[in-house]
């Protein structure tokens, strides 16, 4: 009963999550594609926490995602596979190379972004690949959509996933010794990223400073927090067609889009995994010093150790 909930929970995430993803949605030679694409994230994530058993939700969701834009037909049937075979690929390949899902290491940032970018080539060929088949797009623009439609999958695993993992994973308690140093980050965020999408003028790069102060400072939260408000303000600027994507074409747009959406995604995500791993080294070398200078303490005074063949007693005398 539970698994079956969760399954339904699992689906429900990813049908609103892909409702969301398609406010942004444009348009590449007819074909509908999103710059960033949430339910491939919500799939890695469902998958990488409550296991391989949910991935019915995962097609479900799919199924009700395409039935909400046309109506199912037998190509469906493709796109619902790709959309479900894909990120379990993705996931039996961050299990194969032992990922951690708080990403707490430099290694774990790096697996997330090879498995998002080699996985999210299944779905895209399912998904562009039955547009050719069915006589929808020309062979000649399938390179041009196929990689507008793996930027956007890619993108929702390497901007989502994270942030999902980390909500979905043990609550650390909240640092109320830097509320005011996040007060600030959050209001220069709300300044400065809207300054970068909304001018006429290229200022997108105004976003990596606050992405590196909060990697620094905020680790893994506060980093993918910023580039995903970024993420999408850029998407609604793209979308309306206004900001730094003023008088460029839609291929033009998506590129631009793709290319900041992946910048930013991976800035936000390595630097902070490498923080998080310099963190917990420091830790565990401060913790190594405190027990050696516990055993130096014992050693000088003179008193046995425990575990040691001295703290044995002394047998009696015959």
């Amino acid at each position: 009963m539970r698994a079956a909930l969760t399954t339904l929970a699992v689906a429900a995430v990813y049908y609103l999550s892909g409702r969301l993803g398609l406010l942004g949605r444009l348009r590449i030679e007819g074909i509908v594609v999103t710059p960033v694409w949430p339910p491939t994230g919500v799939a890695v994530a469902a998958l990488l926490v409550f296991g391989l058993q949910v991935w019915p939700g995962i097609a479900l969701g799919s199924l009700l995602v395409i039935a909400s834009l046309t109506t199912p037909q037998a190509s469906t049937l493709v796109n619902v596979a790709g959309n479900t075979v894909a990120p379990l690929c993705a996931v039996l390949l961050l299990r194969r190379v032992g990922f951690r899902p708080d990403i707490s290491r430099l290694r774990d940032g790096l697996a997330l972004v090879v498995a998002g970018l080699c996985a999210m080539v299944i779905s895209s060929t399912a998904g562009v690949g039955v547009q050719v088949l069915m006589g929808e797009l020309g062979t000649e623009d399938f390179w041009t959509v196929w990689l507008a439609w793996w930027v956007g999958d890619t993108m929702g695993v390497l901007l989502v996933t994270p942030l999902l993992l980390l909500f979905l994973g043990p609550k650390e308690r909240f640092r109320v010794r830097r509320w005011k140093e996040a007060l600030c980050l959050a209001l220069a965020a709300v300044v400065l990223v809207p300054l970068a999408a909304l001018s006429t003028v290229s200022l997108l790069f105004l976003v990596f400073p606050l992405l590196v102060w909060a990697a620094l400072r905020f680790e893994l939260i506060g980093s993918m927090s910023c580039a995903l408000f970024a993420s999408v303000l850029a998407t609604f600027e793209a979308n309306t067609g206004g900001g730094a994507f003023v008088r460029q074409t839609g291929l033009e747009v998506m590129a631009k889009l793709g290319s900041f959406n992946g910048a930013v995604a991976l800035t936000a995500l390595l630097l902070s995994s490498l923080v998080t791993e310099q963190r917990t080294t420091r830790h565990s070398i401060q913790r190594a010093c405190d027990e050696l200078a516990e055993v130096l303490d014992h050693l000088g005074a003179g008193d046995n150790l425990p575990g040691t063949p001295g703290n044995a007693p002394t047998p009696p005398p015959e």
